[in-house]
């Protein structure tokens, strides 16, 4: 056991807003002889085993940090640190944009984290509401001690010192529990703040979003989606391109002899009454006429 171990055994055990939880009877260490967790007698409640992480030790006392508030300290700290590197990202590639390339994949990598620390901030605001419905049952459970003083200090139950005595460790109930109460409220509201930094950082950076997208796909598969498929068109000539029609030689009107030598002789009706010889005569006359 080492020196630490022997400062901290047999030391009262406090939580952050001085209420007397235990008293530190031993320790759990590892291989290496670092502490790993605390065994706090805590009365009626039993043994409890405290994280070694969780607490703080003074000079006369070890002081007990709840689990939601480094978790969410933790949660906090990651994500601030992660939207200052991502505005940091922005501001070198609107400055260079030939570093898009190399930018895309430590975008693709903080976009990662902010979806690991926002399951984690889902986690921890599921054990805030938790821990604040413990609180009001707390809250409650004093008021109604306290109230029930009064009633029995009005019909001369109890001394007026023995109210006074539970009016001044209700109120510290209520004190610690409001303290307690805000811290959470504030936490939240802080947690509430970075969610909506992150979503005007998202809505800020289209360009590497779609790079973060894209980066991994091949020079093929690019081309596929940032060129657009052309709308269907009918089969039409465009302007741009004239009609091309070859001219065709204009006839001259046709002589007599043309006609003569062109037209071939109607067939002509032979009967008993006419001959052939006067059709070819009446042929003859009637071209002479035209």
């Amino acid at each position: 056991m080492t020196n630490d171990d022997i400062e901290i055994i047999g030391k009262n055990v406090k939580d952050m807003y001085g209420t007397f939880m235990g008293k530190v009877v031993g320790t759990i260490t590892d291989i290496d002889g670092s502490i790993q967790s605390l065994g706090v007698d805590c009365g009626s409640q039993g043994l409890q085993q405290i994280q070694f992480e969780q607490i703080v030790v003074q000079n006369d006392v070890v002081i007990f940090i709840p689990k939601w508030r480094l978790d969410s300290q933790r949660l906090i700290r990651e994500k601030q640190l992660t939207l200052r590197r991502l505005k940091a990202l922005i501001d070198i590639v609107s400055e260079n944009d030939d570093m898009k390339a190399d930018a895309e994949i430590i975008h693709e990598k903080y976009k990662s984290k902010l979806v690991t620390l926002d399951q984690t901030q889902s986690e921890i605001n599921a054990k805030l509401e938790e821990r604040l419905t413990e609180l009001d049952e707390q809250m409650k459970s004093a008021k109604m001690l306290l109230f029930d003083a009064k009633v029995q200090s009005k019909s001369n139950e109890i001394s007026d010192t023995t109210f006074d005595t539970v009016n001044s460790c209700t109120n510290e109930v209520i004190e610690r529990v409001t303290h307690e109460t805000a811290e959470i409220a504030n936490v939240k509201s802080r947690i509430a703040d970075l969610e909506l930094e992150v979503q005007e950082i998202s809505a800020s950076q289209p360009n590497i979003q779609e790079s973060a997208v894209s980066y991994l796909k091949t020079p093929e598969q690019q081309a596929v989606q940032t060129i657009l498929p052309e709308a269907p068109i009918e089969s039409t000539v465009h302007p741009s391109e004239p009609i091309k029609v070859e001219a065709l030689p204009i006839p001259e009107p046709p002589t007599q002899s043309d006609v003569s030598s062109e037209f071939q002789e109607p067939p002509k009706q032979v009967t008993s009454a006419t001959s052939k010889d006067n059709n070819d005569n009446d042929w003859l006359a009637r071209m002479e006429v035209q």
